[in-house]
């Protein structure tokens, strides 16, 4: 059996010399090298930025994504949005795991995990499309993939419907990357506040700031306000078009009293929000852009022309314990454990 980079780079087909992530096409057959994990695929769950473009290019019409997913996979051997830039995650079934990985892994053959790496680094096969869940950014096909050594990945709880844990995980970035930026007494504005990774961000906002705190919830449509709202976390929500950078600077000015945000957390799907962010936060402020829809030159060059020292964050969607820590906040909050399983479940 062949022995492959830890990182995947013997997958690269092209450009040479890359990692499987910024490569433009990889190796997606399903034979397996000797320190990789073949997984029987059901479900993808789509980056939001992604399925929010993919849905807004097929318009009404299921097939027409299908079709549109079928043609990157084909075309790039990963499921990598070409406009977004960005992946999602999957859930399956461990099929194989290489010689070289046994006995160094918590896992076995016909275990269920979630992989905790992106689909835009992800060697996988969709065979068939079985069902296209738009409200849920969530796909179930049949198919496989290629975890490299590398990977990362969740076992999937017992007490946990799949397709809510499916959900957390995919965006267990954020609240953990949440719950290491805020302190006691800071002033947090979520922007995106009533979608998936927002409202995680709330409940670790409300736990890390604490009563001295204030936690602002932004959100652009009455109902996405009410979701957020109902979570008991704000201290407001502002309806607002986080693309109209002004208009969230006023709100948030008035909201804090003219003190503006210590934290930013930005999750939207959609681009141009990053003067928003900017501006909504105080000099010396902190703004994490968890947003796939992130431009960075944008944010870099759009502080610099309005003046703002402020430190501005990758939204690396690793952080050490993040899954356990998403998990646990279905597991201690009521209130988003009923939130999540109307929407996902």
């Amino acid at each position: 059996m062949r022995r492959g980079c830890p990182y995947g780079t013997h997958r690269v087909i092209e450009p040479k010399g890359l990692l499987p992530q910024p490569a433009w096409k990889i190796d997606n057959t399903m034979e397996i090298y000797d320190n990789e994990i073949l997984i029987d695929v059901d479900t993808l769950n789509i980056d939001s930025a992604s399925f929010t473009q993919i849905k807004e290019e097929a318009g009404d019409d299921d097939a027409r994504i299908a079709e549109i997913m079928m043609r990157i996979v084909a075309e790039r051997g990963k499921h990598h949005n070409p406009v977004t830039g960005s992946g999602g995650m999957l859930i399956g079934r461990v099929a194989e795991i290489g010689p070289a990985l046994a006995g160094k892994r918590d896992l076995k053959v016909g275990d269920r995990i979630a992989t905790l790496v992106s689909l835009s680094l992800t060697p996988l096969r969709i065979d068939r499309i079985k069902k296209i869940h738009r409200d849920k950014d969530q796909v179930e096909i049949e198919g496989k993939a290629i975890l490299f050594e590398s990977g990362i990945y969740a076992i999937l709880p017992d007490d946990l419907p799949e397709t809510l844990a499916l959900a957390v995980l995919d965006v267990a970035g954020a609240a953990a990357q949440t719950a290491k930026l805020v302190k006691p007494g800071d002033r947090v504005v979520v922007i995106g506040a009533g979608g998936k990774s927002g409202l995680l961000c709330l409940h670790e906002a409300r736990k890390r700031a604490g009563v001295t705190g204030q936690v602002i919830g932004i959100a652009p449509r009455e109902k996405s306000k009410q979701r957020a709202e109902s979570t008991g976390y704000c201290d407001v929500v502002i309806l607002a078009d986080a693309t109209n950078a002004l208009e969230v600077m006023e709100k948030v000015r008035e909201a804090t009293g003219g003190a503006m945000a210590d934290v930013t957390i930005n999750c939207v799907n959609i681009p141009n929000t990053e003067l928003a962010s900017i501006l909504a936060t105080r000099d010396g402020g902190t703004v994490y852009f968890f947003s796939m829809a992130t431009s960075f030159t944008a944010a870099a060059l759009g502080a610099e022309g309005v003046g703002k020292d402020i430190t501005m964050i990758v939204g690396n969607g690793y952080t050490k314990g993040h899954a356990e820590i998403s998990l646990h906040v279905m597991r201690e909050s009521s209130v988003l454990r009923r939130i999540f399983e109307e929407l996902y479940v």
